[in-house]
């Protein structure tokens, strides 16, 4: 078996260029399906270390695949690079002070992200070719997590087929093996058509869109009474028919977003989501249409790659932060309260200790969050390929995700250090899936026990296509 300290020396050699390389996307940020500069620094760092480059993976123009190795099994390591809308904000500074611009902003940390996997695909690529050790990694330069399912798109395209092992991280307050809980969902346009009439003078003669809007808004109100405990709907107005209001809206449009625990779940709540939308329409005396614009599945475990997982992270020790990150850390733990904090242990399924600002140990196998999950596209590739995440302790603890404290810390030291921490964690777990047939196939029966009595199903309608349109 490999060395684990040699390994991480491969990280630490190519860190900086990949701290440059976090640096650049976050200066750059992109939002779904439009991450043009972001894909192109990836392939460009995938060229100059020597990867077998593949561009518009899947059909999608911002997806890259790099690929290097020969024979032997094969090792897929995920990045992504996209932003989110309204969260910018100028480096370091720890009150809300957005960037002048677009108001994009990296507040989920997906520089890090990309940068972090491609820094360990980079190291296990290095380790391979210096040992003559037969197998192959690669690269999975993944844009849209944030709404627009492209690794469901991608799985559908059959870019993962002959993986043996996947393995991704994020960023997080904590450092240790990802719980594999997320909630399947699914996001649909709802676009409303009614007839424009003179609200005052004729009023009768109209056929309000965003009445219907409206209207489907209280009858998916409720539904909640009606839905399972960990199901949830939002929703956001795109369209509500113009700024006149002595004009009758002819036209309006609403996206919701779908979300269940289980596949199994989703499609009966879409269902009956879709069933209000077309109630809304028929008291309205309008049509309605819709737009599936993605849909992801929730997250399969595998427990003997988190096994592996866990025992390089209790071997790798903690992130090697300093008084000086904790000082920088401290002033943005200040912005938050002790709630903040509280739900970030309880999430992780630890104790509250509110005398801590960066995680300075591992979180224990076994721990199990309570409260809410979000969802991943990546909840799509562990149904196809046994996959197992980390978590890099990248921010300060209570930091919440989708914020701009998160922006904010993308390129303090402590976030590049734990980028390069969970770097280590993957490369080491990477490395051990190719050199240990045992593993891999312990890995391959654990995901056809889960997926025995409920196979993979796509949650991507037939002929649904990537929504490359939905940020312009």
């Amino acid at each position: 078996m490999p060395r684990d300290d040699e390994i991480w020396d491969y990280v630490d050699r190519k860190s900086a260029e990949f701290i440059g390389l976090s640096d650049r996307v976050w200066g750059t940020p992109e939002l779904c399906y439009t991450e043009e500069r972001s894909a192109a620094e990836h392939t460009r760092a995938l060229e100059q270390q020597g990867f077998r480059v593949t561009r518009d993976a899947g059909g999608i123009p911002t997806a890259v695949i790099g690929e290097a190795g020969e024979g032997g099994p094969v090792v897929g390591i995920l990045g992504e690079y996209d932003a989110l809308p309204g969260l910018s904000q100028e480096a370091g500074v720890p009150e809300p002070r957005p960037l002048p611009g677009n108001g994009n902003g990296h507040g989920c940390g997906h520089n890090l992200l990309g940068a972090g996997s491609l820094l360990a695909a980079t190291a296990v690529k290095d380790y391979l070719a210096a040992k003559g050790i037969p197998g192959r990694v690669r690269y999975y330069g993944c844009p849209a997590e944030e709404g627009g399912a492209a690794k469901g798109f991608l799985v559908r395209a059959g870019v993962f087929a002959d993986v043996d092992v996947a393995v991704s991280w994020h960023p997080s307050s904590f450092a240790g093996v990802t719980d594999a809980a997320s909630l399947a969902n699914t996001r649909i346009d709802f676009t409303f058509h009614g007839r424009s009439a003179h609200a005052a003078g004729a009023p009768h003669l109209g056929r309000s869109a965003l009445d219907a809007v409206e209207l489907m808004s209280v009858g998916v109100n409720y539904l909640r009474e009606h839905m399972v405990d960990s199901a949830r709907v939002h929703s956001a107005i795109l369209d509500s028919g113009g700024i006149a209001p002595n004009v009758v809206q002819a036209r309006a449009r609403v996206r919701y977003l779908i979300r269940t625990a289980t596949l199994a779940e989703l499609g009966p709540l879409v269902e009956r989501v879709r069933k209000v939308a077309q109630g809304a329409a028929l008291m309205t005396g309008t049509t309605v249409e819709e737009r599936v614009l993605g849909a992801v599945s929730n997250l399969l475990a595998n427990s003997p790659l988190e096994k592996e997982m866990q025992n390089t992270f209790d071997r790798l020790g903690p992130p090697p932060f300093d008084e000086e990150d904790r000082a920088i850390a401290a002033l943005f733990q200040a912005t938050m309260d002790r709630e903040d904090i509280a739900t970030q242990y309880r999430r992780a399924g630890l104790e509250p200790q509110y005398d801590k600002v960066l995680c300075d140990f591992i979180v224990p196998a076994g721990s199990r969050g309570e409260g809410g999950a979000g969802s991943t596209d990546v909840g799509d590739v562990s149904w196809v390929v046994p996959t197992v995440q980390a978590h890099g302790a990248t921010w300060t603890i209570g930091t919440p995700g989708h914020s701009w404290q998160v922006t904010g810390q993308g390129k303090t030291e402590h976030a590049k250090k734990g980028m390069v921490h969970a770097a280590k964690a993957m490369a080491s777990t990477a490395l051990a899936a190719l050199t240990d047939a045992t593993l891999r196939e312990e890995a391959a029966g654990d995901l056809a026990e889960r997926t025995e009595r409920t196979p993979y199903v796509s949650p991507l309608p037939p002929g649904a296509e990537p929504p490359l349109d939905m940020s312009r």
